[in-house]
């Protein structure tokens, strides 16, 4: 199933681009051609195969769907089939992820970008679900944000999503967020979240206002903000406040101290200096939820590979 944010004609859209980008080259001087070149010179139009999809790694495997909707778009004839339970399912070193049966040609055309899809999705939601694990216990939830690489964002928030992360704001038309610079330009927290108000009231918009906060005074300012319980935001955005210490770890002091501040009036968001061996710590700290650009931003890609099982040439078959 596809996210809410992603209909089919968008994905469909970008699974073109992506196969066209091995299909067709100005730079070539084929013209208005588009092949492969080496798999029609060398397979057989006819041919037929079957393949299966390998993890060569322990995470999740993310991205099925997507990387079902190319090989389709690649040629309609190919069929693939799962071996995992769902997307966003674990796996282990030397599983089958999936098998695949059809026109030879179709899956070779397919074969990299439909691994290119699956495998970062599959590292964004490894990376996610082992965050997930060590945040969760203590109540906070993680957090992707917009740090995705261009044009993917629909499928870098969705692998979030199948790691058992939650997708932060998707863009910057469906949550006010107010950061340092806004701050600067509206003159400091009390005006910028006064024409934060003055804006969703008078568009009778449904958003949220969260305020990114550097400081235990910018909290404050929150606080004092929201005397009377309308004008503070939504949302309190702890930026840095676990700091970096040489071994590695973090020193949430300050976090902790931000936390017992606003004691419940807002949901508390962790950012900054989240890492594996740093989000357990920080959920201890008790924010609500903690948000990283890591997700996303340096991605490791898990390692999948395709290989044939056998190819079938007229009545003939060759095995692997």
């Amino acid at each position: 199933m596809l996210p809410p944010y992603l209909p089919a004609s968008d994905l469909e859209t970008l699974i073109q681009r992506a196969l066209s980008e091995d299909l067709v080259s100005p730079a070539a001087g084929l013209g208005d051609r588009a092949e492969d070149v080496t798999t029609v010179a060398t397979v057989p139009e006819g041919a037929r195969a079957a393949a299966q999809i390998r993890a060569k790694e322990a995470g999740v495997a993310a991205g099925l769907e997507a990387s079902r909707r190319v090989f389709r778009a690649a040629d309609e004839s190919v069929d693939v089939t799962w071996a995992v339970a769902e997307d966003g399912a674990r796996v282990e070193a030397g599983d089958t992820v999936g098998r695949l049966e059809g026109a030879a040609r179709g899956l070779l055309v397919a074969e990299r970008t439909a691994l290119n899809v699956m495998q970062r999705m599959s590292g964004i939601a490894t990376a996610t679900r082992r965050m997930v694990e060590r945040a969760r216990p203590h109540g906070a939830e993680i957090l992707d944000t917009r740090k995705t690489a261009p044009g993917l964002r629909a499928l870098d928030k969705w692998a979030v999503r199948l790691g058992g992360g939650t997708n932060h704001r998707l863009g910057l038309h469906d949550l006010i967020l107010i950061k340092d610079n806004h701050l600067a330009a509206a003159g400091g927290v009390a005006d910028a979240l006064d024409a934060a108000h003055r804006y969703r009231e008078m568009h009778d918009a449904d958003l949220q206002i969260e305020l990114e906060t550097r400081t235990l005074a910018e909290v404050r300012a929150a606080l004092e903000a929201d005397e009377d319980g309308s004008g503070g935001p939504d949302i309190v955005l702890l930026d840095n406040m676990a700091r970096a210490t040489a071994d590695g770890g973090v020193d949430v002091t300050t976090l902790r101290e931000a936390v017992a501040l606003v004691d419940g009036r807002f949901r508390t968001e962790a950012s900054g200096n989240v890492t594996l061996g740093t989000v357990e710590a920080i959920a201890r700290a008790g924010v609500d939820a903690i948000s990283s650009g890591a997700l996303t931003h340096s991605v490791r890609a898990l390692d999948l590979s395709m290989s044939w099982e056998g190819v079938k040439r007229g009545g003939g078959e060759r095995g692997r």
